[in-house]
């Protein structure tokens, strides 16, 4: 439980939040003029008067050095004493535990720097165990090339130390790593220490304008959690230190930790400027859903296209041309990187439709082999009877990958360009004598094929049934049951379906897996805060839909965390309400 810090914007595992002293401060920020050590000093628990919250106290500990054995770690173990004031534990992660702190610092933290495997498995194995709404602390390690990664990983407060010594050390920190002072012939920034030039500059001013560095950096990161695009400025801001590059690709691997933190949809442009796009948990998460959740439901051939730039696909004057020539007689999916396979029922999904690539006409071995992985579970899934692939030649390596392993053989309609005439004319060719399906069989296909994306594999026919059909421009799903009841409504901006009480309750009685959170006895209006949750089933993801039910109210609406911070969450929104009626 804290009392001192609260968590606003999330950015996967990073976080924009608040530590609450008497003057508060926004996090990810640096502590130093606000920090109290009581260090091993067992007698005095409090350095600060009591009631006021004016610093964070360290509490009394014994630091070991990092790799320290469990066992031993455990017999120099403390039971940290009860306070009402703004305080932090010193942990490891073979102690790390809840201590009823507002904070935790990783214990000689600075040891880990420059060690991308160490590092990451401490702060992931903290992270776990400590309360999700407390703040980490990890001192002796900030620079300004490194503070992104950090905050990346996890992580929320950080001090000056590091930077300030580099400083005093004759080493000038920026964003893109470090030089000597003496080699300087000017000063590449703007900031107070740096502006009467490099004549006379010391190591004083040095340290201050690294201590400036370090602050401006914190703030850029701060926005870019505020706007979801922390990770697009890290792929490229990690590649300034071997390190940091390591432990950005290290944290990639830890998909269970990134992906519960990450939410299902931003409003942002996802983009895709590197190979280490294709590990974003964003990408893993749309391919795993596409080919572990979607059911194909319309009886057509499968008719492969490639990506276009405009988004959604539909909307590009390429598949406008696709579309004409096809006339519903063919089933449109779109292979691009790094989404993998987009059905156009899921078009509008995100990041199908939120995505931007570098487009060079070439593409990399592994991109290939992603695409290619992705198509083949997707196809064995699917189960088409005809494979068209309406290409240019530079997917075609992907489909000869697939041809082999899942025992298909693709029928090529494109000749040169697929927009040409003659390619136009061989795929309407090769559709001839198909049954052609009707737009509203479309329709109901794709809000179905969403609810299977957005609540799990089978949920759009047990959640809706047989009796569903679509209306309106932005579809809404409605029921013949005499009423038209509605029961959810696709927003096209995020390619996700809105449920309405009604589509709650069919959720909750179709036997599909529900997403819920039980609150206490109270009726919410507007949301759901974090201390009224007494449960929340951990599958839930920041964005998800959620069905909330408590002794006195029932209600529908979108997760603002994932569901373990509901739980542990003491201060905040865990639930903005959308629909809510009382019992």
């Amino acid at each position: 439980m804290t009392e001192y810090f609260e968590v606003g914007d999330r950015d996967g595992a990073a976080r924009r939040g608040t530590l609450r002293l008497s003057e508060p401060r926004p996090t990810p920020a640096t502590v130093d003029d606000v920090l109290v050590d009581s260090g091993s000093r067992w007698h005095e628990t409090q350095a600060v008067p009591e009631g006021e919250a004016s610093a964070l106290t360290v509490l009394p500990h014994r630091a070991l050095p990092p790799g320290t054995e469990p066992p031993i770690e455990e017999a120099f173990g403390v039971e940290y004493p009860d306070v009402d004031y703004p305080s932090a534990a010193v942990v490891s992660p073979g102690t790390a535990d809840d201590f009823g702190a507002d904070a935790y610092v990783l214990s000689n933290a600075g040891g880990y720097a420059g060690h991308a495997e160490a590092f990451v498995e401490a702060v992931v194995a903290v992270r776990r165990a400590v309360p999700d709404d407390t703040a980490l602390y990890c001192p002796a390690v900030a620079t300004p090339a490194n503070a992104a990664t950090l905050v990346y990983a996890g992580v929320d407060l950080l001090d000056e130390a590091r930077a300030r010594a580099r400083g005093l050390e004759g080493f000038y920190l920026t964003t893109d790593g470090e030089a000597f002072l003496e080699d300087l012939s000017e000063l590449p920034c703007a900031c107070p220490a740096c502006r009467g030039g490099v004549e006379g500059f010391d190591r004083r001013e040095c340290a201050e304008h690294n201590v400036n560095a370090l602050e401006a950096e914190l703030a850029r990161v701060r926005g870019r959690i505020a706007n979801g695009r922390l990770r697009d400025y890290l792929e490229g801001q990690a590649r300034h230190e071997a390190w940091l590059t390591a432990t950005f690709r290290l944290l990639d691997q830890q998909y269970g930790y990134l992906e519960e933190r990450t939410p299902v949809f931003r409003r942002n442009e996802l983009l895709a400027a590197s190979e280490d796009s294709l590990r974003r948990p964003e990408i893993q998460r749309f391919a795993e859903r596409v080919t572990g959740r979607y059911r194909r439901r319309l009886d057509a051939p499968l008719v492969l296209l490639p990506c276009s730039a405009r988004k959604p696909y539909s909307d590009s004057q390429s598949h406008e041309q696709f579309a004409e020539a096809i006339g519903y007689r063919g089933h449109m999916v779109s292979m691009t990187s790094p989404i993998g396979v987009v059905p156009n029922e899921l078009e509008t999904t995100y990041p199908a439709q939120h995505y931007d690539s570098v487009v060079t006409g070439r593409w990399s071995e592994t991109e290939i082999e992603f695409v290619a992985s992705v198509l083949e579970r997707y196809l064995k899934r699917a189960d088409y009877d005809r494979h068209i692939a309406h290409l240019p030649a530079e997917y075609r390596e992907i489909c000869a990958r697939v041809e082999d392993a899942v025992g298909v053989e693709f029928e090529y309609t494109a000749a040169e360009h697929p927009t040409t005439d003659a390619s136009l004319g061989a795929l309407e060719a090769a559709l001839e004598g198909e049954e052609p399906y009707y737009k509203r069989e479309r329709e109901t296909a794709t809000v179905r094929a969403i609810a299977d994306f957005q609540f799990g594999d089978g949920a759009g026919d047990a959640v809706f049934g047989p009796d569903a059909r679509t209306e309106g421009r932005y579809p809404k799903l409605r029921v013949d049951d005499g009423e038209g009841t509605h029961l959810a409504t696709m927003v096209p901006q995020y390619g996700t379906l809105s449920l309405t009480l009604a589509g709650a309750r069919a959720w909750r009685e179709s036997g599909a897996e529900t997403k819920t959170v039980r609150i206490d006895g109270f009726v919410p209006s507007g949301s759901v805060l974090a201390p009224g949750v007494l449960s929340a089933d951990e599958a839930i993801r920041p964005g998800d839909e959620v069905v909330f039910e408590g002794p006195e109210a029932v209600g529908v609406g979108r997760a603002a965390s994932h569901g373990r911070a509901m739980v542990e969450g003491t201060r905040g929104v865990a639930v903005d309400v959308r629909h809510c009626e009382s019992r």
